[in-house]
């Protein structure tokens, strides 16, 4: 299987925050969550790919190329989408084609046109007549129209509408289905990647946790619950970050480490609730204790973060299919 991306013991060092080792691999034909939460160092990790920050050592490639020595050429194949538009606002449609056509050697024409008419953008409209959705379409529409084999997202469903939302997944999944693109999708919202991503990195405080297939991810989880009076020391020490309420209590656990007599009850965990508990659990107790012994207790057991990665292509590869033709 070809790497679309590979990101190696990339590392950036600012006055307030450390982005630390981070490593990643994302397959031709699939698409993979950026999760953390805000100010995890999903940003830094994307300018760092784009080749808009310069990081302090660790190495990218890009359809196993440099990303530096060979920029120009790797960003004829890159299409980029962020949460605000890039485009001048006074604009037209025609404006945009122009100035894309420009630049990209594999511009097509009948391409962009075809696709403003699909995605409902009037051909007479300004950039800043657009509705946030359709501005998110259009910056597609261009990626599209010069055959970009990458698209990297960072935030592109914040501040959208949900049908539009759904819009746009299934914009993403129909993009990938010949095998030939991928996707690196960076948000906070992890309910759209339950729906399409066939992979999870999560980064937390500029941290490593976990990369890998989003099924690995989810399945090494369960949420349990019961009466405080329950909460045994052992239990205790084998939950990564707890709910308190006057009756009883909720926690994150890894599932080999439930006990007997709590699997029948134990649900499964999505990646808003793995998200949420560890990152409680890390601002609890980031002061206490270094970050290898505070995620010891988060990462799946016996793998090592490369390792993880490996695994459930096929997997991800049928949930896709699933999701597309089930919209």
């Amino acid at each position: 299987m070809n790497n679309m991306l590979e990101v190696t013991a990339l590392s950036k060092t600012y006055t307030d925050f450390t982005l630390d080792n981070i490593s990643f691999r994302l397959p031709e034909g699939f698409i993979m969550g950026l999760i953390g939460p805000n100010g995890s160092g999903k940003t830094t990790t994307i300018k760092s790919i784009l080749n808009m920050v310069e990081p302090d050592s660790g190495s990218i490639t890009v359809f196993g190329k440099d990303h530096i020595a060979q920029e120009q050429e790797i960003k004829r194949d890159i299409g980029v989408v962020f949460d605000n538009s890039y485009f001048v606002d006074e604009w037209s449609m025609t404006d945009v084609e122009k100035a894309y056509s420009l630049f990209y050697i594999g511009w097509n024409s009948e391409t962009y046109w075809s696709m403003l008419s699909k995605f409902r953008i009037a051909k007479e409209k300004r950039v800043k007549e657009l509705s946030k959705g359709m501005q998110m379409k259009l910056m597609l529409a261009c990626a599209f129209s010069y055959d970009a084999k990458l698209l990297i997202l960072d935030e592109p469903t914040s501040g959208l509408d949900p049908v539009s939302r759904d819009e746009l997944l299934e914009i993403l999944s129909g993009y990938i289905e010949d095998g030939r693109h991928s996707v690196l999708f960076s948000t906070h919202i992890t309910s759209d990647l339950e729906k399409i991503a066939d992979y999870i990195t999560y980064i937390n405080l500029g941290k490593m946790i976990f990369t890998g297939s989003k099924e690995d991810f989810v399945e090494g989880y369960r949420i349990v619950s019961g009466d405080k009076k329950a909460l045994t020391p052992e239990l205790k020490n084998h939950m990564i970050g707890t709910r308190t309420f006057a009756t009883g209590y909720e926690a994150l656990i890894r599932t080999q480490d439930i006990p007997e007599d709590m699997q029948a009850d134990a649900l499964q965990a999505t990646i808003d609730d793995i998200v949420v508990f560890v990152s409680r659990q890390a601002r609890r107790r980031r002061k206490d204790e270094p970050f290898h012994e505070m995620y010891e207790a988060v990462l799946p057991a016996s793998q090592t973060l490369l390792e993880i990665h490996a695994a459930g292509a096929a997997g991800a590869a049928a949930h896709h299919f699933f999701y597309r033709h089930a919209l």
